[in-house]
């Protein structure tokens, strides 16, 4: 038997992106004990999903475990990644096939979480944290970050962390940082988001645009050493099913 992860991140227009995840991907490697370990690409990058299994089987792969870099699951987890794995175990059909899960709900992402907040401003009990999710039309990004968010108000003494979206899912960022612009409140918002790019950018703007001090932008969740920590165990969970075959998604 020999054992293999095809690491799959998200894939993004902007070079920088897809830099910091290769980069991020190859610190993970080193934890991970496994006679191959390649990375793909869901989308905008290369090498795919396909390209990434066909390499791994040429290097004498009999068993892939497949590990979605996700923050959150959703269509990508439940649909897109599936389909193309399907693609691989139809041109593969002897290859055991294992797909881990997202990151999902995990005390390690709560605490990252928490450290942006005591990073970017001093909290109390008269303060709110407020979690901006890119968003989902799927019920559960809804659910894993509210889980999130009830976990983080357990570990500080804020006074309430509330969740919102930038697409596709309610409440909208826009509407949230509108009903808070002439808050007296300590506000700090923490972008759920992996990495920087056009998105940041445009939450910068519209805080900087409520020209209100108590509204606080904290930095973006990146791939600080608890998120590595919170991906490492799902790649490891995704191993200790060796050679069954599955898709499962569920915390």
């Amino acid at each position: 038997m020999k054992r293999a992860v095809l690491y799959v991140c998200h894939g993004s227009r902007i070079p920088e992106a897809c830099e910091e995840a290769v980069a991020f991907i190859k610190r993970c490697q080193e934890h991970i004990e496994a006679d191959i370990q390649e990375i793909s690409f869901l989308e905008l990058a290369s090498p795919s999903i396909q390209q990434g299994f066909d390499i791994c089987v040429k290097k004498g792969a009999t068993h892939i475990s497949v590990v979605p870099l996700l923050l959150l699951t959703a269509v990508h987890a439940k649909k897109d990644i599936p389909v193309e794995i399907q693609k691989c175990r139809e041109t593969y059909p002897a290859i055991k096939v294992n797909v881990g899960r997202p990151i999902g709900v995990h005390d390690k992402m709560a605490e990252s979480v928490i450290k942006k907040i005591e990073d970017a401003a001093f909290i109390d009990s008269s303060s709110v944290a407020i979690l901006i999710g890119r968003g989902s039309s799927d019920p559960d990004v809804k659910r894993d970050l509210s889980a999130i968010a009830d976990l983080v108000l357990k570990g500080t003494k804020l006074r309430e962390v509330k969740t919102c979206y930038l697409t596709a899912a309610t409440p909208s960022f826009s509407e949230t940082l509108e009903s808070v612009r002439n808050t007296d409140l300590n506000i700090i918002f923490i972008p759920y988001l992996l990495f920087t790019g056009m998105l940041m950018k445009g939450i910068e703007t519209d805080i900087r645009g409520t020209e209100n001090e108590q509204i606080i932008l904290g930095d973006y969740l990146g791939y600080d050493s608890l998120v590595e920590e919170a991906f490492l165990d799902r790649v490891k969970d995704s191993l200790w099913n060796r050679g069954e075959s599955h898709a499962a998604y569920h915390d």
